[in-house]
């Protein structure tokens, strides 16, 4: 069942990580940095993969807890937190590429006239710099990041801003993403939500969640 329907939407909403772009290797280089700064020992980057997809506080618990075998101490958590924070945002995209397909569906989505928007748990200032990088900057209105609102996906706060800023009514907007808080946000703002397969989320499987429709490239949408 095509949800999607792209082609009659106006503004097409986008998750950055795992949707857009592949950043698991610059996410496991700057892990390793930031254990290697607190005498942790190090991790795999096949172990960080599963780990991320729900913002960078639970992958810094997911990691610590891998390594220590319990919850570490809030105050463990937050000196790993802020350490992989500072060590990440210098540099977030030195590997980090757009996945197959995104490209020629960002360019469709150019042509067709569409409002595009990334809307991110990650940081603003790594998320634009990733976009910039990755000259993507020019297909988007707009880059939300998660430090813009008080509330994060899953709190549908961004994406209704979205609906508020560029869009007449909701069904005109779709959500692209790769994670139950994606899908959790649309379903909350009640706006439509396609999921891609190939993402993160935190090592479950996207079907758990119940997702409207699952596409294994964006291409899918228009072909």
């Amino acid at each position: 069942m095509n949800i999607a329907n792209v082609a009659q939407r106006e503004v097409l909403l986008f998750d950055l990580d795992g949707t857009l772009v592949d950043s698991a290797t610059d996410l496991h280089r700057a892990m390793d940095m930031s254990l290697n700064a607190l005498q942790l020992p190090t991790v795999t980057e096949a172990q960080v993969r599963v780990w991320v997809g729900k913002g960078t506080a639970l992958f810094c618990q997911s990691t610590l807890q891998h390594l220590t075998g319990k919850v570490d101490p809030a105050q463990q958590q937050q000196q790993l937190l802020e350490t992989f924070l500072k060590i990440y945002n210098a540099d977030p995209c030195v590997e980090t590429q757009p996945f197959d397909g995104i490209l020629e569906f960002l360019e469709w989505g150019l042509a067709q006239k569409k409002t595009m928007i990334c809307v991110t748990n990650k940081p603003e200032l790594p998320a634009r710099a990733i976009v910039d990088h990755l000259g993507m900057a020019h297909y988007f209105a707009d880059v939300i990041g998660g430090d813009r609102f008080e509330e994060r996906k899953p709190h549908p706060r961004q994406l209704l801003h979205c609906v508020e800023q560029y869009a007449q009514s909701k069904d005109q907007v779709l959500m692209i993403g790769d994670s139950s808080n994606d899908v959790e946000a649309a379903r909350r703002a009640g706006i439509d939500c396609v999921v891609v397969s190939y993402g993160y989320n935190h090592g479950e499987n996207i079907l758990d969640c119940q997702p409207q429709q699952v596409v294994d490239n964006l291409c899918e949408l228009i072909g």
